[in-house]
């Protein structure tokens, strides 16, 4: 087993946020923006500096750099689910884009900015693909109005592909960081052996030594997602007592369809609507009907 799991935001940062390291993150993003420019080298604006951590526990785990075409690019693993979650990417998208006025740039001098958002949760409903791109556009011509807005939301619990199905580089990244915690040095699958980024992160993950601090930072983060994954079963099978129990009382048949809504109704205050859907089987109207 890995010593880290990258998808704790304290260890995705360790592992792609060090100078070290570029050659990895470098190509990870060409693997996100694959119809962009190809980057060649990127600046790191906040690069991985546990003293920065220290003493907030809270910290926000992003990257920040900027690559040699000038674009600003801003990529976050987020843990633990939340609500809201297009407006806070929206809202940091907007503070990177602003903060280059603080470098003295002007209007004319802005240059696009990307916020890639790879999240342990489902946060976009209407959307089935586990990797959606937003931008600004005219909604009848489809033109865009300026390229500098970019979003992108990478959710890996819709990431359902087969090792046989990888089709992409990005594939074979979302694959590694689905499963690494189950890799070593040992054991990686021909299919993600044979990017050599993708085997150095692999090394790395297996070989990284933690301080005790660092330890106990990384523990921390890596209970909430823990608790996170706990709190959906739990929710679950409460939602499955409830809905047998409420559907016995009223006299109602238990049918899959009744079971199904009856559980539905116990997960609305916990869950999102898409997570629901998933879970229950039932389709999205369906939740918001009952909403």
């Amino acid at each position: 087993m890995c010593k880290v799991n990258p998808r704790v935001d304290f260890a995705f940062k360790l592992l792609f946020g060090k100078e070290e390291n570029k050659d990895i993150l470098i190509d990870f993003l060409n693997a996100i923006l694959a119809e962009e420019p190809k980057i060649k080298d990127l600046q790191l604006k906040n690069p991985y500096n546990y003293k920065t951590y220290k003493f907030d526990k809270g910290s926000i785990m992003d990257i920040k750099a900027k690559d040699e075409y000038g674009r600003w690019i801003n990529i976050e693993m987020q843990i633990a689910d939340q609500e809201y979650y297009d407006k806070r990417a929206l809202y940091y998208w907007a503070r990177m884009y602003v903060g280059q006025l603080s470098e003295g740039v002007n209007y004319d001098f802005l240059t696009k900015t990307i916020n890639i958002n790879i999240l342990n949760f489902n946060a976009i409903e209407d959307e089935t693909d586990y990797h959606n791109k937003f931008k600004i556009l005219n909604i009848e011509s489809n033109n865009e109005l300026l390229d500098h807005l970019e979003i992108h939301f990478i959710e890996l619990g819709k990431f359902t592909k087969e090792l046989s199905q990888l089709s992409t580089a990005m594939d074979r990244w979302i694959a590694f960081l689905k499963n690494a915690d189950k890799y070593d040095r040992e054991y990686i699958p021909d299919e993600l052996a044979e990017v050599e980024t993708i085997n150095k992160a692999n090394t790395l993950l297996d070989t990284i030594s933690l301080t005790s601090d660092e330890r106990e930072f990384y523990e921390a983060k890596l209970k909430w997602l823990r608790d996170e994954e706990a709190a959906i079963k739990t929710a679950l099978n409460k939602g499955l007592r409830q809905g047998r129990e409420e559907g016995r009382k009223e006299g109602r048949k238990e049918g899959e369809d009744g079971k199904a809504f009856e559980i539905a109704k116990n997960l609305l205050d916990v869950l999102d609507d898409e997570t629901i859907a998933l879970k229950t089987g039932l389709s999205k109207d369906d939740i918001k009907k009952l909403r």
